[in-house]
Order: structure tokens, then sequence, then C-alpha cells
């Protein structure tokens, strides 16, 4: 087996840009689109603010006008370096209002009490030999808060439950600071570790007493990560009261294991059993080798959103396993099913409402985990219930949430790997549901009928994305969507790789390379950018340039200002109508998470952000921060207006 990662050039040397330019029209008269959002408050429970992931929050004390006069009031370590890629919770109001930081492996959740900056932690001790078992760093990306309302022994119990990097997860009751359940779901031994984040969906009540005695009126939702170890990735639910089981989904494999049944529709005849027949999770794969469907991969490390209304959840699954397509060719197709595709759950039984493959037969790594965004938009003059996704691979995916029916899929960055199938600008056909692949960017056959060990140059997006994990935020107010993006392209070279339980089984060589500009020159300068994008225009409103990938997500909030941290050590308040930035701080270290707003105990709003790089996102900004022979360790920053 021969792996390799590479990211040129240095990301050390590269100056940061502060200017604004304005692309598109942010506000175009045609474009009447959602009437609300969904808004968080005084606390923050939840990674996306929401559970439809809006990262919108209703306060508006800070405004375009004066944040510019936000100063520190406090910040705090977490005593714990490596990148810190979760956002904390704040649950409480007034003298209870107490914020909550889980921390990259050992996985501490500290709690500080807002009022007078009492703070207890809870240490889970997870088992250190899972740090060699993980891919890409040791981190976590976040908890969620639920109160247990069973009417069983724990019933108003609040708790904070979360990942452990070593297959665990936990409940910790937020009055006596103890663990109240701990549930081993996942053997890191065999690849599989949890650094991903949870978020507590409430369900109509109902009874299975092999579970517990008392009804389970909420679940905790969280996928797990493994994909580059050759694992068979899935989505639990435990029981928010117990910690037990009550359903698993996985990506790949028979219907029965994925959750597919007779209730389940796609959009898309490449995707339905009734043109493909069933068990297309086993049948779009080899039938034999090391790369079937048992070590496809298909995980699903990134965020779960939920929509009340009609009570679905939504997710994304990475690229299938290993990285090479060319040992995935075989059974009926190539597809690969069901990586590279986004699900819509029946919460209560998993059962999956509908599900879309967005990438079949992955070439170049184009995860589909990102967050898949609830909202309303007036999509040809009617108002559309839809979810928004910013796919790694360029593609701005807009689809009725209801039936998942594709409604436009315009690029939200520069790529070549696909071509634009329409005059409306959509990389991918409406009817179909398929992208037209550039067959120069194909990394196995295309116009040159590559086979692994041949190189294919300059694919862009890199396998980071346009846009990463990094979560976006959407605005109501001016209908707008806000994220961190990358402009970095990519070489892919296909490799043979052998499976061995617990090791990498990636197969690909990567080397990253920053985009060229027209003339055809590096724009090593300007490897980042934030950016505002108009979801039914499928046009940028405005960016802001940035020196290095942006891996940290967004918040937005009614006062009109949206928040975002860099890699080179800014945490940036923005003109969320302009893109004009307010004001800079300059940090002790590089963001790789989102920023949260909340009410402080006197019930003024405050913003808060998290710093820490491991060594993947250090990559690009001269190493891990802090450096591994620093005492000092990541750290959280309190600002409230002056």
């Amino acid at each position: 087996m021969r792996y390799a990662f590479s990211v040129l050039p240095n990301g050390a040397t590269f100056l940061a840009l502060t200017a604004t330019i304005a692309i598109g029209s942010a506000t175009s008269p045609n474009a009447s689109l959602a009437q609300t959002a969904p808004k968080t408050m005084a606390e923050w429970t939840t990674p996306g603010g929401t559970d439809q992931g809006t990262r919108y929050s209703g306060l508006k004390d800070i405004t375009a006008d004066n944040a510019a006069t936000l100063v520190e009031e406090f910040s705090f370590s977490t005593t714990t370096r490596n990148s810190h890629q979760g956002s904390p919770l704040v649950v409480g109001t007034g003298d209870k209002a107490t914020m909550y930081v889980v921390t990259p492996f050992p996985n501490k959740l500290i709690a500080v009490n807002l009022k007078d900056r009492s703070s207890w932690t809870y240490s889970p001790n997870p088992r250190s030999f899972a740090t060699g078992l993980t891919c890409c760093d040791v981190v976590n990306r976040g908890a969620a808060y639920g109160v247990i309302d069973n009417g069983g022994p724990n019933n108003g119990k609040g708790v904070v439950v979360y990942t452990l990097l070593d297959g665990n997860v936990v409940a910790v009751d937020t009055a006596t600071h103890a663990q109240l359940w701990r549930t081993k779901v996942a053997d890191p031994w065999k690849g599989e570790t949890l650094n991903t984040p949870t978020i507590v969906i409430p369900v109509d009540s109902f009874k299975n007493t092999a579970i517990s005695n008392y009804p389970i009126t909420k679940v905790v939702v969280f996928g797990s990560s493994g994909s580059e170890m050759g694992v068979r990735g899935s989505v639990r639910a435990l029981d928010l009261a117990t910690g037990k089981l009550v359903w698993q989904a996985y990506g790949t494999g028979p219907d029965k294991d994925v959750k597919i049944d007779s209730s389940t529709v796609a959009p898309f005849d490449k995707d339905r059993n009734s043109v493909n027949g069933a068990d297309q999770g086993v049948t779009s794969w080899p039938t034999s080798g090391a790369a079937t469907w048992q070590h496809g991969g298909a995980t699903s490390w990134a965020w779960v959103t939920y929509d009340p209304d009609t009570k679905t959840l939504f997710y994304g699954t990475s690229q299938p396993g290993t990285f090479n397509p060319e040992m995935r060719m075989g059974g009926k197709t190539n597809d690969n099913k069901w990586g590279a595709s986004i699900f819509a759950r029946d919460p209560r039984t998993g059962v999956a409402k509908w599900v879309y493959q967005l990438v079949p037969w992955d070439n170049w790594d184009y995860d589909t985990v990102n967050e898949s965004t609830v909202v309303d938009l007036n999509v040809d003059g009617s108002q559309k219930k839809v979810i928004v996704h910013f796919s790694k691979n360029g593609i701005a995916y807009v689809m009725d949430r209801v039936t998942g029916k594709l409604l436009s899929a315009k690029a939200y960055g520069d790529l070549n790997w696909a071509k634009p199938v329409d005059s409306d600008g959509n990389y991918v056909d409406l009817h179909t549901g398929l992208p037209t692949v550039n067959p120069d960017k194909q990394t196995i056959g295309g116009s040159n009928n590559k086979k692994a060990g041949d190189i294919t140059d300059y694919i862009c997006p890199s396998a980071f994305g346009v846009k990463d994990w990094e979560y976006s935020a959407f605005s109501p107010d001016t209908n707008l969507f806000y994220f961190g993006a990358h402009n970095m392209c990519m070489s892919y070279e296909p490799l043979q790789v052998n499976y061995i339980a617990g090791t990498p089984f990636v197969g690909v060589s990567i080397g990253i390379t920053p985009h060229k500009d027209a003339n055809g020159a590096y724009e090593v300068n300007k490897m980042g950018e934030f950016v505002a994008f108009n979801p039914v225009t499928g046009l940028r409103a405005w960016t802001i340039p940035e020196a290095k990938p942006v891996f940290g997500g967004a918040l937005v909030t009614a006062g009109k200002v949206v928040f975002y941290g860099t890699l080179d050590k800014h945490f940036r308040a923005v003109n969320a109508e302009t893109g004009g930035i307010i004001k800079s701080w300059d940090l002790e270290c590089g963001v790789t998470s989102a920023p949260i707003t909340f009410l402080g105990a006197d019930g003024k709003q405050r913003v808060a952000i998290t710093t820490g790089l491991g060594y993947l996102n250090g990559g690009f900004a001269g190493g891990k921060c802090p450096a591994s022979d620093s005492s000092t360790s990541g750290m959280v920053h309190v600002y409230k207006l002056q």
C-alpha cells in the first residue's frame, strides 16, 4: 500500500487580504426569498444553533453600527491542544447561564457559569489507543443539550450529550456534573471512531420495552468516522433517557441495513429500486476483492439537521472507500451506493423517506457530509420547503425537502470536474439527477483511459472542497447564506491498497495546490475566502478574500452582522449586507470552529469563538497551534459591547 498526502505550497508564507469585492446581486428584485427562518435567542443548545442548522440569531443588540466597539470580556483555556472544531453551548439565562465546551481528545467537558465564572470539568477518560486509529486529527465537532421528559427516573434532568473518540457516547447531568450514562457503539480497532457532533431530536412518544419501561420521547442522533480506514459507515439514534440504541442505519449494504423499504422514494430513476432492483447498496459494488460494500465507507462525520414541520432528519454520507475508484468498479453499476448521498429519514424509526446520490462512482473524494440547512425559499414564485446543501464538489443543491426533488444545482465556486448542463447554469441535470462529468478530470477511465497509478492534474475543487465541514449560516433578513470557502485544486493518483482492519484503506496520493487565475498563475495569496451566496439566483453577493483556506464556520444575527474566524488568527465582524469588514480582532491561534452568540448573565448579547489548530488545518498555517511544545492550549474568547 502507498498513501501520501501533501499540501503545497507552505501556507506560512501567505499574506492576509482584507479587500471586499462585489460579484453579483445580493438582493435581486426577482429573488423574493424566505420570509422567516428558525433562530436562536438567549441560549445556544445545538451545534447548528437551531435544529434546522440556520446558525441565525434573533439577537440584535450588536449591530453593524456598533460591532466595532466589541471588546473581549473574558477568555479561558481549555487546557487541550489540537483542532477545536466544535462550538460552545450556552444553556440557561441570568445567574444560571452556563457555557459548555467539549475539547478535542481527551474530550473533556468544561462548564463555566457566566455570572461568577465558576467552573467544573467532567473528564470521560477515553482510551488513548483511539488517537492512533483516526484519520484526520483528534477533533470533536461538538455537543448538544436536551432535557429528559419521558416520566422515568431521570425525568427533568438536563444533559449535555456528546461522542468520544474511542467509540463511546456520554450524557452528563448538568446539575450533578456526573455521567448519567455511557454507551459503547463503535470499535476503533476496526477503524471506526467518533468525533462527530450530536443532535437531540424529539419524536412522537413510543414504547419499546427492550430499551426501557418508559416511553422514548427524544433521540440522540450522530454519525461516525473512518471511511479512510475501510469501515462501513452508519448513523445511530440513542434514547436520550437511557443511552440505549433505538436504531442504526448503514450507508452501504442491503436495503434492510440501510433502512430503505417500500415507503422510501427516490427522486430520480438512477436511485429507484423499481428501476435498478433492490439492495443497490450491494449490487452497485464489486462482488469480490477488498473494495466491496462491507468496507465501503459512506460515513457521516459532520452535521445532522432536523425539520420539526415534516418530522424529518437530513444528513449526507462521505465518499465511498477506498479512494481508488478502479477498485470499486463492478456489480450492476459502478455507483457505489450509498456513498456521497443525502438521506431524509424518520427520526423515530430511522427509515429513509427519500435518498439521492449526488456523486455516483466518486472519483475525487467529494464527500456529501456538509450540512443540509432547512429553510423555506420562494422559488419560481412559490414558497418551497427546501434544504440547501453546499457540497464539497462546488455545487449548491437546492432540494424540495419533502420529495427530494432537485430544484437547482448551480456552482458556488470554481469547479472543472463537471460541466454546466443547461442555460440556467445548473451543473446537474434536473431530470436525471446526474452531473455531466468532464472526462479530462476523471481519475479512472475518462479521456485517456486512465488507470491506477496515472495522475490527473489540476482538478478543481480539491478534496477539501470549495467548502468543507465549516458550518454555513442563513439570514432571512438578507436572504443570503454565509460560509468560509477554499480556492484550492488538486492532483489525484489512485493507488492499489489492501484492506487490513484498523489501518488506512485510502488508496490515493493527493497533492493540493492553490487555484490559478485567468492567466494561469497560482493565487497563492488567496487560498481562502468568505462568501455571501444567494441560493435562488445562484449568485455570490460578495466575497472577502483570505490568504489561507477558511475552515471556520459562520454566524449571522438579526443585527445584520456576520462573524467568522480564520486560520491566520483573526476573528472578524462583517456587515451582512455589504461584506464590509467592521472589525478584526487578533487571536493567539487560528480558528476551525464556528462562533456563537447568546445572552450573558446581565441579559446583554455576547459573541464567543474558540481557537486551536491540529496538524491537518495547521498545515496551512505553519503547523499546530499552540505548538506541541507549548504550555498553552486552545482558548475560548467572549466579547461584549463596550
